[in-house]
């Protein structure tokens, strides 16, 4: 089998993380073996990283949020996910480029022009062959985060946002559906987690065939 790179997308609370696990278990089942990774933090540096910028206390300037994430990319798609395309395998990532676009871009203000520049010194110009973005409304993304809260799962810096910056990271992603939607495509996200994995594993079917 030729390799593939699928990513799976979405504002927090929307279940994607769930859903790439279900994936892999599926995958798995019928004799696929793939690579399951994630951004930021697939690679040991990128962990490093990960803990150094989502569990900081101190406030971290935007264009350090930026460049922090374009570096773990960068290490992510040259020692990880480049080689692992090359052996023939399916690379499976949780977050990749997009999330730059939409969350930085869109929900921290960055120009398109320069989020776009970093973006391609970080991927070397790597782009998936499949994107899914989970789409759900934002003021159930919240209500899912806060029962999540309760439930003591553990916060990070990106779970203090408001509703008006998940908003911009949302419209952001149906943006780029819009203009790429032979690569990227759009789920709702806001129906049982059975039924959306059906629809998941019918999409990735079709570019594995």
């Amino acid at each position: 089998m030729n390799g593939k790179f699928i990513t799976f997308e979405g504002i927090d609370g929307s279940g994607k993380s769930t859903q790439l696990e279900m994936l892999g278990d599926s995958l798995r089942g019928r004799g696929i073996d793939p690579v399951i990774t994630c951004e930021p933090g697939g690679t040991a540096l990128g962990r490093a990283l990960r803990a150094a910028f989502l569990e900081t206390k101190e406030t971290v300037a935007p264009m350090a949020e930026l460049l922090s994430f374009a570096a773990d990319r960068a290490q992510h798609v040259e020692f990880l996910i480049k080689p692992s395309i090359s052996a023939g395998r399916i690379v499976i990532s949780d977050r990749y480029a997009d999330a730059t676009f939409a969350y930085q871009g869109a929900g921290r203000g960055f120009p398109e022009e320069k989020v776009l520049q970093v973006i391609g010194l970080a991927t070397g110009g790597l782009k998936p062959d499949l994107t899914i973005f989970f789409d759900i409304d934002v003021a159930e993304a919240i209500r899912r985060m806060a029962a999540r809260d309760e439930a003591k799962a553990k916060r990070n810096r990106m779970d203090e946002e408001t509703a008006e910056f998940y908003t911009r990271v949302r419209n952001a992603y149906l943006g780029i559906a819009e203009r790429e939607p032979e690569r990227f495509k759009v789920i709702d996200a806001s129906g049982s987690i059975e039924d959306i994995q059906v629809e998941v594993v019918k999409i990735v079917d079709g570019i594995l065939r």
